[in-house]
């Protein structure tokens, strides 16, 4: 553990003369002095200490504690380098360099927490997706899938690819998260234009089908296919329903299914600068912005550093709008009317059909 006290900030303040850190700055002599870092950070100071040692390196220069205290500081506000510089009382430049280069070590070291379960985890995730939905039928779901737009000043050139649906400019990104809201998988950097459903064709894990494993299936909105193969991904029936028996289907598909719009919001709330206005940098940059975000996620769910979601806008289906030929998709409805009457069959016959490879 990091011991955050003053003779950590002492040692900061005596580094050589072309880093030197002012032990007066305000926001320098709170965080040391032991006080509680949500206000400014966003984050608990459990959180930071494990953020600070996960993107470990030489301890040189201005020192990797300082450098992660600039760059979480700078998501928690949002604001301009020049602001979140006066505020360390750091050159402006350095504030740019110490925010890219904290940036690009959390993409090195991405996969750490953001990862595919082992099969013990899967057992685990089923349960609790089991738990979601209220229902044994639904003991095989591996995760929720979804995709959520971030609002960006749009580039000079280009800008029309990034003009979304909901009329205005963003990058988007998809995920898979367990039942606990922790994310599985992340695709980052399409440009608003895209189709949920071209993003999924395009993610690494639907085309070299990584994910989820045989017998298993993801759950989704209405704006993706309904699919058994390549990889299996159950959505809801489109309205109106036809019998009650799908009605209860849906109804116990989207009681699972709404923890990863449950995480979106807990995302929005923490880091409500970045995601609630348009985000104020190169559009090159965003994606990597959003991959800090989605990896401190799953960094404050593991030191338990909880917020309350926002509540999040249900996105609307749609049709399968996307292009793209590979891999060869097959339709998913047997299954899905299968695992219906699951859901509608009684008690005894749900536990027979719960052990069924349904892949």
């Amino acid at each position: 553990m990091v011991a955050f006290n003053m003779d950590l900030l002492s040692d900061v303040a005596s580094r050589g003369p072309y880093c030197k850190v002012n032990p007066q700055v305000p926001l320098l002599r709170f965080f040391f002095s032991g006080g509680d870092t949500r206000k400014d950070f966003r984050v608990s100071r459990e959180s930071l200490d494990s953020l600070i040692q996960l993107v470990a390196d030489k301890d040189h220069g201005w020192g990797r504690c300082f450098k992660v205290l600039v760059f979480v500081y700078w998501l928690a506000c949002g604001t301009s380098y020049r602001v979140v510089s006066e505020a360390f009382d750091i050159p402006r430049t350095t504030c740019h360099d110490m925010i890219h280069e904290v940036s690009g070590v959390i993409q090195g070291v991405f996969r750490r927490l953001i990862r595919f379960p082992d099969r013990q985890e899967l057992e685990e995730i089923g349960a609790g997706f089991q738990q979601l939905a209220g229902c044994p039928a639904f003991s095989r779901v591996a995760g929720s899938i979804d995709g959520c737009h971030v609002r960006i000043v749009p580039p000079g050139r280009f800008a029309g690819d990034y003009f979304n649906r909901k009329l205005f400019h963003s990058v988007q990104f998809q995920a898979i998260c367990d039942h606990k809201g922790r994310f599985l998988d992340v695709v980052v950097g399409f440009p608003g234009c895209v189709h949920d459903a071209r993003v999924l064709r395009s993610s690494p894990f639907f085309v070299h089908q990584l994910y989820p494993p045989p017998g298993w299936y993801l759950i989704g909105d209405g704006g993706y296919p309904c699919l058994a193969e390549p990889i299996c991904l159950l959505t809801p029936f489109r309205e109106p329903v036809r019998n009650a028996m799908e009605g209860r289907f849906n109804a116990r598909l989207s009681r699972a299914r709404c923890v990863v719009e449950r995480a979106f919001g807990v995302l929005k709330m923490r880091w409500r600068s970045i995601f609630l206005k348009a985000l104020e940098v190169k559009v090159e940059f965003v994606p990597e912005v959003i991959t800090a975000c989605l990896f401190l996620h799953n960094l404050c769910i593991a030191t338990g550093d909880i917020v309350e979601p926002e509540l999040v806008e249900e996105e609307d289906g749609g049709d399968d709008g996307g292009e793209g030929h590979e891999p060869v998709q097959r339709s998913g409805d047997t299954l899905r009317n299968r695992l219906a009457a699951a859901v509608s069959a009684p008690t005894d016959r749900v536990l027979v059909l719960q052990d069924h490879d349904y892949c």
